[in-house]
């Protein structure tokens, strides 16, 4: 059985994170990629949710490593049939913050005084109150938390989850204009068209017309089969 479920996060800290880079411009685009919300709903490496990884790839808060697994911990969601869209937002606003530090040399050789010219940055953040939506699809039913963390700063953020009535499977040419991972959708179904959204690790696309499998319910209709997948 399918169970899907339409999730709702509104922020109650800034929430940062460097979706482009604008000189010394750092902007936080209003999407939060399927990444991100797998790992901030402890859905990565849980025995709760059945995905624990190798002790080689083991993810804590503290990490050995500051590398991205995502191959190795996003898999046994896979196994799990457990998917999580990226979140769009419903509303939100943005704040303008600037930041700057001194250059603080505690080992100094005797050689010619420099400037002590500060460094300085400007970070672009979404603001508190704003709300984002997103839809877990997955095999069995499942207990999401109350509250989580995101970003680079573990901004806390409030989630409300609601089960959606029982879906109907069916196949043919659809708009899904929520955004997407594409490596997710275009090798089980024909991505006909749709709009970039450049982010990292992955670029996200929406509005999206897609030819295939999908699953229609509580008048929303969005992709069937969809798993993490991450080469060609």
């Amino acid at each position: 059985m399918t169970f899907i479920y339409r999730c709702q996060l509104e922020l109650h800290d800034s929430l940062y994170y460097a979706t482009r880079e604008l000189g010394r411009l750092y902007e936080t685009e209003p999407v939060i990629h399927n990444y991100a919300l797998c790992y901030a709903l402890g859905l990565v490496d849980s025995d709760r949710y059945s995905t624990r990884v190798s002790e080689e790839h083991s993810y804590r808060y503290f990490c050995l490593e500051q590398i991205p697994k995502y191959e190795e911990h996003l898999t046994p969601l896979n196994k799990q049939g457990i998917y999580i869209t990226p979140a769009r937002s419903l509303s939100h606003s943005a704040t303008l913050n600037t930041w700057k530090y001194a250059n603080n040399n505690y080992h100094v050789e005797m050689e010619k005084t420099q400037k002590n010219i500060p460094s300085f940055g400007r970070v672009k953040e979404i603001a508190p109150e704003s709300k984002f939506e997103f839809f877990l699809v997955s095999q069995k039913s499942l207990t999401l938390p109350k509250w989580i963390r995101l970003g680079k700063w573990m901004s806390k953020a409030e989630l409300e989850v609601k089960e959606l009535p029982k879906a109907k499977k069916s196949e043919g040419e659809f708009t899904f204009h929520y955004p997407l991972n594409p490596l997710d959708v275009m090798f089980s179904r024909q991505v006909i068209s749709y709009d970039v959204l450049n982010m990292p690790p992955v670029s996200l696309i929406r509005n999206v017309r897609l030819q295939g499998q999908f699953y229609q319910t509580d008048k929303l209709i969005i992709p069937s089969g969809m798993q993490y997948r991450f080469r060609g």
